[in-house]
């Protein structure tokens, strides 16, 4: 699969091949002329000492800045001028009983965002890019994505703390370039802006992200119905249009994940007819089912002669009875020892040569993990895992390595709803180049929502955020062009 998509990749590496033998080649010219400039002052002054202490030192150029503490770091933890406090019990990390009533989280990244609300979302939607001012990759002036092997967009003097990709571990052999976002929301307010605006409008500013790696993959945050009965004692209730899923997959995504605590919004008949809607589209999904077995299934796609098994679970569950059973439909679930979670991923690594788990936990807002979430990564990677990639938090949180495996704590908010908070709009599209043996490359691209639409960051905003994200990660950094690798 992916065959048009492995050209274009090949194709646009010749390019960049030819771009930089071009450079080359004007650099050595533009060094004989330096030379022979240097020369000739040389002559005139002399030979003295004093005419080439002159010349500028291109070593102190451009370090001070670049080395100045980043005000993004303001954005941390402690920002809660307007939460109310009440996460859900289950984003604790407890065991949602199976006769529970049920308690929703009440997060500000959803404030305005029950069923049938078009709220402020819509408020300012022509204003960003005239309906988001829709390219293709070709036509994006933003260099892509680096492909696989190469030391990605800028130079090394542009990479102020020296830790580019010289330092980063590199796959070696065969490898494929996997994607990720976070929470995905296709209701609510972004609805009302997609109805707008158009379907695309949510990506328009990110496709080169989306659609230059070999697979990309998100969280679906809400079941795609025209049915549904509305869940009951949840603060917020989400229903989307089966309307936007075509443009999801044009965006570039090859997969979503169902494990969540809106996809049930609208009971099983919404999480069957979401399952459906996306299989009609061609997205495969997984995470969700009509029984335990469907849910905790993986999928299991290949580019590049490298498949990769994707799974879905969630530690976050409003009710018990969200979760998928022999005999009842729901999603598949990580609480106490996460057992079944744990023999899909053993299973799922006897099928494919990587396995990629996308797990919904933790608490909103906060900025680092819990220590379940630090266990939890810890034992999927023990049965079988080569990636982890969380979400749910609502914001950007760390990353972690163990046992030469990542672990992305959250991805924060890719498309959602608008809120005060404004580390909820810090967001972007991380890279995994991963080789068949598991060990993988990352790069975070980072972004900021505006009106419910990824936009790339560039120059101080971008190394700001990127600054805070390596200050919130556990035993790793994040350098200026958003490689990450673990301390030494």
């Amino acid at each position: 699969m992916h065959v048009s998509r492995s050209e274009s990749h090949k194709q646009d590496k010749q390019r960049r091949s030819r771009r930089m033998k071009r450079l080359l080649v004007a650099n050595i010219s533009m060094l004989a002329i330096i030379g022979v400039l240097i020369a000739v002052f040389y002559l005139t002054n002399g030979g003295s000492k004093e005419g080439l202490d002159s010349l500028p030192d291109d070593r102190e150029q451009g370090t001070t800045a670049d080395n100045a503490p980043s005000a993004g770091g303001e954005n941390g933890a402690g920002e809660n001028d307007d939460t109310d406090g009440t996460d859900d019990a289950a984003g604790t990390g407890e065991q949602p009983p199976d006769d529970a009533s049920g308690v929703d989280e009440a997060s500000e990244a959803e404030v305005g965002s029950a069923a049938g609300d078009t709220g402020d979302g819509t408020a300012g939607g022509a204003n960003a890019g005239a309906n988001g001012a829709a390219t293709s990759p070709e036509q994006d002036e933003r260099p892509s994505p680096p492909s696989t092997g190469e030391s990605g967009s800028g130079s090394p003097a542009d990479d102020d703390d020296g830790a580019g990709t010289s330092d980063s571990p590199e796959p070696s052999g065969k490898t494929v370039r996997l994607s990720f976002v976070g929470d995905i929301l296709l209701a609510a307010n972004v609805q009302a802006l997609m109805e707008k605006n158009g379907y695309d409008y949510p990506y328009a500013k990110s496709l080169t992200y989306l659609q230059g790696p070999d697979l990309t993959a998100g969280n679906l945050e809400n079941p795609i119905t025209k049915r549904g009965t509305p869940a009951q004692d949840k603060q917020f209730v989400f229903k989307g249009t089966p309307d936007s899923l075509p443009a999801l997959k044009e965006a570039g995504f090859d997969v979503v994940s169902l494990a969540n605590n809106h996809t049930l919004d609208q009971g099983v008949e919404g999480l069957l007819d979401t399952i459906g809607f996306l299989d009609e589209t061609g997205l495969p999904n997984m995470g969700g089912g009509s029984d335990d077995q469907e849910a905790y299934e993986p999928v299991i796609l290949e580019a590049n002669g490298i498949k990769v098994a994707y799974i879905g679970l969630s530690r976050v569950l409003p009710v018990g009875s969200w979760k998928a059973a022999p005999d009842r439909a729901g999603v598949a679930e990580a609480y106490g020892d996460a057992k079944q979670g744990i023999e899909a991923i053993k299973a799922a690594k006897s099928k494919a040569d990587l396995v990629v788990v996308m797990v919904h936990w933790g608490i909103e807002k906060a900025d680092k993990p819990q220590e379940y979430q630090k266990q939890l990564g810890r034992n999927f990677i023990d049965a079988g895992a080569d990636l982890i990639i969380g979400s749910h938090p609502h914001v950007l949180q760390g990353f972690e390595t163990y046992k030469g495996k990542w672990i992305a704590y959250s991805l924060g908010n890719y498309i959602f709803n608008m809120t005060k908070t404004e580390k909820t709009k810090d967001t972007g599209v991380l890279d995994a180049v991963c080789a068949s043996s598991g060990n993988c490359q990352l790069q975070f691209h980072p972004m900021r929502s505006n009106q419910s639409q990824p936009v790339p960051l560039e120059g101080e905003e971008a190394k700001a955020l990127l600054a805070r994200l390596s200050g919130i990660s556990l035993g790793a950094t994040v350098d200026s062009q958003g490689y990450v690798k673990a301390k030494e």
